[in-house]
């Protein structure tokens, strides 16, 4: 209990500084939502005065904070003005849909790439490794957005794949099996960018995790006795790999999300991604601090799973949290 009680409040104390710098920054950047109504002759200067009275843009920035801090205990975001709904739930609508292709691209980048990378790791300079090695230095160096747009571009000559949102047009129409079909097929698309871009990274860890583990005494000792390699590699190699590849497990997290996020506005998956962008371009205030802060959020909650996971795995941790009591 003390090791979580630790955690959450490390991550209340990010969330605080995250929300800081989110109102700090939208404060020092230039204009604001109001700046093209003001080239309207229709519209008055005592409208838009009202209007930034309306919303709380004509109070002092710590006033502003606080009364936003205040409401966001509350689960209160604010006010989207372009929208001219409340943020809370335009924004849980979205991450929804991001949670979705994000879980989806995760599950499937662990479920090939720790196997690849155990295997790779049995087969350390042989002709499968180097091939293996090969391409993942390829895809490690090609950027991204590299990435999806040559699988956009493929999608849409190939028509393999739908293109653009996440339902078709005849989504209503179809049954319960044919929606949950409709929607898969319009995220094979951004699960692919996802999956080419952040795999690479997961079986080199794997592969480099294992094969110091391999290199150990007592694996070696459990050759000599006539231990199966299958036997050696999951009930004793595979949990000693464990720690450093939960480590990276938090990591790619982030590295997913943000990554997400830039392959919905390339792909048009209806997600954060989007959303943001048109807030920041809008200008929308507290859009764009609501999508930033719920950001924030899916970051510290899925590098809270991978330490509890890290905390439950490795006995040293838990050993190094009982000597601190």
């Amino acid at each position: 209990m003390k090791f979580i009680a630790r955690r959450i409040v490390r991550a209340a104390l990010l969330l605080f500084g995250v929300s800081v710098l989110c109102f700090l920054f939208t404060e020092m950047a230039p204009g604001s939502f109001f700046d093209e109504m003001r080239l309207n002759p229709q519209v008055s200067p005592e409208t838009i005065s009202a209007l930034r009275s309306r919303y709380g843009l004509d109070q002092p920035f710590l006033t502003r904070y606080g009364r936003w801090v205040a409401a966001a205990a509350h689960g209160d975001l604010g006010y989207s003005i372009a929208y001219n709904v409340p943020v809370g739930p335009l924004l849980w609508y979205r991450a929804q849909n991001t949670l979705l292709l994000t879980v989806s691209a995760m599950f499937l980048t662990w479920f090939i790439g720790v196997p690849v990378g155990m295997w790779t790791a049995t087969q350390r300079g042989r002709w499968a490794d180097r091939i293996v090695e090969s391409v993942n230095s390829l895809l490690i160096s090609i950027p991204e957005i590299v990435i999806a747009l040559a699988l956009l571009a493929l999608a849409v000559r190939s028509h393999a794949v739908p293109v653009g949102g996440m339902v078709s047009t005849r989504h209503d129409e179809l049954s319960s099996p044919g929606k949950v079909a409709d929607v898969v097929r319009h995220l094979l698309l951004p699960t692919s960018i996802l999956l080419l871009a952040g795999i690479s990274v997961v079986i080199r860890h794997i592969r480099a995790s294992v094969v110091e583990v391999l290199d150990a005494p007592y694996v070696r000792a459990g050759r000599g006795l006539g231990i199966g390699q299958g036997r050696l590699l999951f009930r004793h190699v595979l949990p000693v790999a464990a720690s450093p590849a939960i480590s990276l497990f938090g990591f790619s997290i982030a590295g997913l999300l943000s990554g997400s996020l830039i392959v919905e506005v390339a792909t048009g998956w209806p997600g954060l991604g989007p959303l943001l962008l048109e807030a920041t371009f809008s200008r929308d205030l507290y859009l764009v601090i609501g999508g930033i802060v719920c950001s924030a959020v899916f970051l510290i909650g899925g590098n809270f799973i991978a330490d509890l996971l890290l905390f439950t795995a490795d006995p040293r941790i838990r050993a190094g949290v009982a000597n601190a009591k």
